[in-house]
């Protein structure tokens, strides 16, 4: 018998209205949600746990790859680790709510390696955009789809 589908939290970058929706959520949908990386008081349940790794780059990635099943969410801005999700055919959104999904995880990769060279040759690439209420709606409303995939 397979597991129920768990939701996977690359916390580092989290914002704490999204991780507050996840919290509410694992309590509501009685999901596994677990946040790796980063020490953070939880409330005492059984769907919800913290995961701290060692320091080291992709490291937290990593241990979220390993662990992850088909079927389960992974909420995470790191644009690798959110291509190694879609390919074990788990659902990854960012905190904004915007899916990555096998027809746009390429483009993205992209993208993203394009402003690290950037970057890397000294060029201001700016930072993300603030995060809004907008974009805390948009992420429950895929939080929600998704819940109700399951």
């Amino acid at each position: 018998m397979s597991e129920a589908p768990r939701i996977w939290v690359d916390a580092d970058a989290c914002p704490a209205p999204i991780r507050d929706i996840l919290v509410r959520a694992a309590m509501r949908a009685q999901v596994h949600v677990t946040f790796v990386n980063q020490w953070i008081r939880l409330p005492a349940s059984p769907w919800l746990r913290a995961v701290q790794v060692p320091h080291g780059p992709d490291v937290a990635d990593s241990e979220i790859a390993s662990r992850l099943t088909c079927g389960d969410l992974v909420v995470t801005q790191d644009i690798p680790l959110a291509a190694r999700a879609v390919e074990a055919g788990a659902t990854a959104v960012n905190p904004r709510g915007e899916p990555y999904t096998e027809a746009t995880i390429a483009e993205r990769l992209s993208m993203r390696n394009f402003m690290d060279e950037l970057r890397g040759a000294g060029v201001q690439t700016g930072g993300p955009a603030p995060f809004h209420a907008r974009d805390r709606q948009a992420f429950a409303a895929q939080l929600d789809r998704w819940l109700a995939r399951r």
